[in-house]
């Protein structure tokens, strides 16, 4: 295994851990969750095969499902946000094109993007979750309110990680 490959399984069980350990606890009014385990999927590098992608996101999904006691809706949310990624990468491809080897990151692609392309992408990680977690649309304003609250507090977080990390080099 290479250097990237081993750099991607520490930071695969740091956002695990991280996630599990901290945010799990962490909710705001009974109604703000952060799924901090999505930014792990977001920020792989744009070439990733949309395959390998879905099932690193099983994976991820399915550890976290394991702690939550949630029977694969994060799993299934998470497989569907790897899905739509590469697609929507796609249509938001900025006129250069994307640098080979890069993340969709805050550092290179700048604030505007990074939330043209991560807001959707969250959405319907959250859409799709608490929807399913709520048993169809039933109750829907009351889950929208839950995937607007968590929305907000998942991209607070990211944002956070990104320009915490932020390469002051470029």
């Amino acid at each position: 295994m290479n250097r990237t490959g081993i750099f991607a399984v520490v930071y695969f069980l740091l956002y695990l851990l991280v996630q599990v350990m901290l945010f799990k606890q962490l909710v705001l009014f009974n109604s703000a969750f952060c799924f901090f385990y999505v930014a792990f999927i977001l920020l792989l590098p744009i070439e990733t095969n949309t395959l390998i992608l879905m099932l690193i996101a099983f994976l991820l999904g399915f550890f976290v499902d394991i702690f939550y006691d949630s029977l694969g809706l994060h799993a299934f949310s998470l497989v569907l946000v790897a899905y739509v990624r590469n697609f929507w990468l796609g249509v938001i491809t900025p006129q250069g094109g994307y640098d080979a080897g890069e993340g969709p990151t805050l550092a290179v692609n700048g604030l505007q993007w990074f939330l043209v392309y991560a807001i959707p992408l969250v959405f319907i990680h959250h859409f799709a979750l608490f929807f399913m977690e709520a048993g169809g649309f039933g109750v829907f304003w009351f889950t929208m309110m839950k995937v607007m609250a968590s929305l907000a507090f998942t991209m607070a977080v990211i944002l956070f990680l990104q320009y915490f990390s932020f390469d002051r080099r470029r």
